[in-house]
C-alpha cells in the first residue's frame, strides 16, 4: 500500500473546522459493488462510478477470482470530500502527503478521497490511489488465503497503473509511473529481502523501494510466460505451508539470476500491459440522485462521523448535527446522521429517538436500524435484567436482517446476543458469526472474533487459518501482530486442548488500549 495510506480504524484525530460549501449540490451513485458521494456534477459522479466498476470486472477476469455480489449495506462507499485540504483534515494531520485513504468495515467499509479529475487522458493520482486500495479489498474478498506481502502490494500496484478509455475500455498492469522516482533513487532491496517480509522488516528503510519493487517483480512475472508458470509453481508452494524464501528457490531456481533480470526488465524502453476493449468489460445500471437539501447540510457531520471520532470529537458536532435536523424534521437521512451522532457521543436514548423517527419517516433507512440497535447493546451491557435487555436489543438487527438478509451486522450481534449474556452460543449464532465473516472477509474484529470462537471450540487449526490472512494483513495492523502472536500460540496447542479464551480476549484488549507503533496514532 502507498505508505502514506494506512488502515485507520484506531486513529483519534480532530474534525473540527472541517467545512463543506453551503451551496455545494451533492450526489450519490449506486452501482453494483460501490456507493459513491460527492459534490461533483452528475455526469462526473456517474463516469466515476462507471470506472470504478470496469475496474472490478477488468480485476475478475486478469485474476480469475469471482467474488459474489456485495449486499447492498457491504459495498464499499467512497467519499469525495473535495479539495485535497480537506481530506487532510479528516485524515488528522494538515501537513501530510496523503492521497485518500479507507477503512475496511462490516456493513461499512468506506474510502475518502478529494474529489477525482475526470478530464484528460491521463489517470488521476487520487484514481490511482482508490484503484490500490480497492485492489486489496478485492483479493481480500475474493480469496481468503494469505499471500507474501510483496504480492499483495506488487499485485495492488499492477492493477492500480491503468488508464480509461473514452469509449469504456482500458488498460491495466502499465507503467507505475508514481513509483517511478522510488525506483529510480530510493535504496534497492536484493530479491531475498524483497520475498521475505520478516527479513525486510527487521532492516525497514521507509526510503527505500520496497512498494516499486514489488510491481516490478509481479509485472515481470505476469507478463513473462516461462516466469509465470514459475510464479503459479511458487503460490502453490507458499499455499501449502513452505516459507517464501524456500517456496521461491523451488519454483523460480537460482535467485539471483532473477534479480538481475529484474534489473534488466526495469531498463526496458517499453513493457506489456493488458488492453481491453469496452465490449469486455460489460457493467450493470449506475443510478445517480440528487441529495437533500438536508442530507446536503449534513455532510460535514456524516464525513466526521464515518470516518470515525472518539466521544469528545462527537461531543463536539453534535450541535451542529441537532441544529441541522431541527431544520429538516422530516428528512430520514439527517435524521438517522443525527441518531449515529447522538450515539458517538454516548447519549443512548437520543439515538434511539432519532433513529425510530427516521425509520418511522423511511423504513429502508438502514443505519438507522443499524445505530438503534448499538445503542441499545450499550444499554444492556448495564440493565438489571440482562436477557430482556439484550433480546430487546436484537429487535432492531432482526428487522434489518428481514430487509437485508446478507447484512453482517445482525449476524454478527447475534453471535453477541449469547457472548453478551454469558451463554454459550447455539450452532445457529456460531453459524452466524461464520456467514458474517464470509459476508465481510476484511473485517480484522469480525475476524478475530470467529478465530475466537474456534479456540473456545477447541478447533485450533481451524482458528489458525481464521487468523492466517489477518495475520498476513499488508497493513501490517496492530491486530496483524496481535493475530501473529496468537497464532505461535496455537502452533504450541493441539486441537482439543482447553485454552482460557477470556484470559486471551483480556489480553488482547489490553493491548488494543495500548499505544501500537504499527497503528496509525
Amino acid at each position: 500500500m502507498i505508505r502514506a495510506l494506512r488502515h485507520l480504524c484506531f486513529a483519534f484525530i480532530a474534525l473540527i473546522g472541517l467545512a463543506v460549501p453551503a451551496a455545494a449540490e451533492w450526489h450519490r451513485a449506486d452501482s453494483e459493488h460501490f456507493v459513491i458521494y460527492s459534490d461533483s456534477s452528475a455526469v462526473d459522479i456517474r463516469e466515476f462510478s462507471q470506472r470504478l466498476e470496469r475496474y472490478h470486472v477488468a480485476m475478475t477476469r486478469l485474476t480469475g477470482f469471482t467474488p459474489p455480489p456485495p449486499s447492498p449495506s457491504n459495498r464499499v462507499t467512497v467519499y469525495a470530500v473535495g479539495s485535497e485540504r480537506t481530506l487532510k483534515k479528516l485524515y488528522g494531520n494538515t501537513n501530510s502527503s496523503v492521497a485518500g485513504f479507507y477503512i475496511p468495515r462490516a456493513g461499512g467499509s468506506v474510502a475518502f478521497v478529494p474529489n477525482v479529475r475526470m478530464r484528460g487522458s491521463e489517470t488521476d493520482f487520487t484514481m490511482i490511489v482508490l484503484l490500490h486500495e480497492y485492489a486489496h479489498h478485492f483479493t481480500i474478498a475474493a480469496n481468503p488465503y494469505p499471500m507474501p506481502r510483496w504480492m499483495t502490494e506488487g499485485m495492488a500496484e499492477f492493477f492500480a497503473a491503468a488508464k480509461f478509455s473514452p469509449d469504456g475500455g482500458m488498460d491495466i498492469g502499465l507503467p507505475a509511473n508514481h513509483r517511478s522516482g522510488e525506483l529510480n533513487y530510493a535504496d534497492k532491496l536484493a530479491i531475498r529481502e524483497l520475498l521475505d517480509y520478516d527479513r525486510y522488516a527487521a532492516g525497514r528503510n521507509r526510503s527505500d523501494a520496497f512498494y516499486g519493487q514489488s510491481w516490478l517483480l509481479f509485472h515481470y512475472l505476469f507478463f513473462n510466460p516461462e516466469r509465470g508458470r514459475q510464479y503459479s509453481d511458487y503460490v502453490t508452494r507458499f499455499l501449502r505451508g513452505a516459507p517464501s524464501i524456500e517456496a521461491a528457490e523451488a519454483a523460480f531456481g537460482d535467485l539471483d539470476k532473477l534479480e538481475a533480470e529484474l534489473k534488466n526488465y526495469q531498463r526496458t524502453r517499453r513493457i506489456p500491459a493488458k488492453r481491453f476493449t469496452a465490449d469486455l468489460l460489460p457493467i450493470g445500471p449506475v443510478t445517480v440522485t440528487p441529495l437533500s437539501e438536508g442530507m446536503a447540510a449534513m455532510m460535514d457531520v456524516v464525513l466526521q462521523s464515518r470516518r470515525g471520532v472518539s466521544r469528545e470529537q462527537a461531543q463536539a458536532i453534535l450541535p451542529e448535527a441537532r441544529a441541522i435536523a431541527a431544520r429538516f424534521p422530516e428528512d430520514a437521512g439527517v435524521l438517522t446522521a443525527l441518531a449515529e451522532a447522538e450515539y458517538d457521543a454516548g447519549n443512548d436514548a437520543e439515538a434511539i429517538a432519532a433513529a425510530d423517527r427516521a425509520i418511522a419517516r423511511d423504513s429502508g433507512a438502514l443505519n438507522a436500524y443499524v445505530q438503534k440497535g448499538y445503542a441499545l447493546f450499550r444499554i444492556a451491557e448495564k440493565a438489571d435484567d440482562k436477557d430482556a435487555a439484550v433480546i430487546a436489543a436484537m429487535k432492531p438487527f432482526e428487522a434489518l436482517n428481514a430487509i437485508e438478509a446478507d447484512h453482517p451486522m445482525p449476524l454478527m450481534y447475534y453471535y453477541r446476543s449469547f457472548v453478551g449474556r454469558g451463554r454459550a452460543p447455539d450452532d445457529t449464532a456460531r453459524a452466524a458469526l461464520r456467514r458474517a465473516s464470509e459476508l465481510a472477509p476484511f473485517d480484522q474484529e469480525l475476524r478475530l472474533s470467529l478465530a475466537m470462537m474456534q479456540i473456545g471450540d477447541r478447533k485450533h487449526s481451524e482458528a489458525k487459518r481464521t487468523l492466517a490472512p489477518l495475520a498476513a494483513d499488508p497493513h501490517g495492523s496492530g491486530r496483524a501482530r496481535r493475530a501473529r502472536e496468537l497464532m505461535t500460540l496455537l502452533d504450541q496447542t493441539p486441537d482439543g486442548t482447553r485454552l482460557d479464551t477470556a484470559a486471551l480476549k483480556e489480553k488482547m484488549s489490553a493491548a488494543e488500549n495500548a499505544k501500537d507503533e504499527d497503528d496509525p496514532s
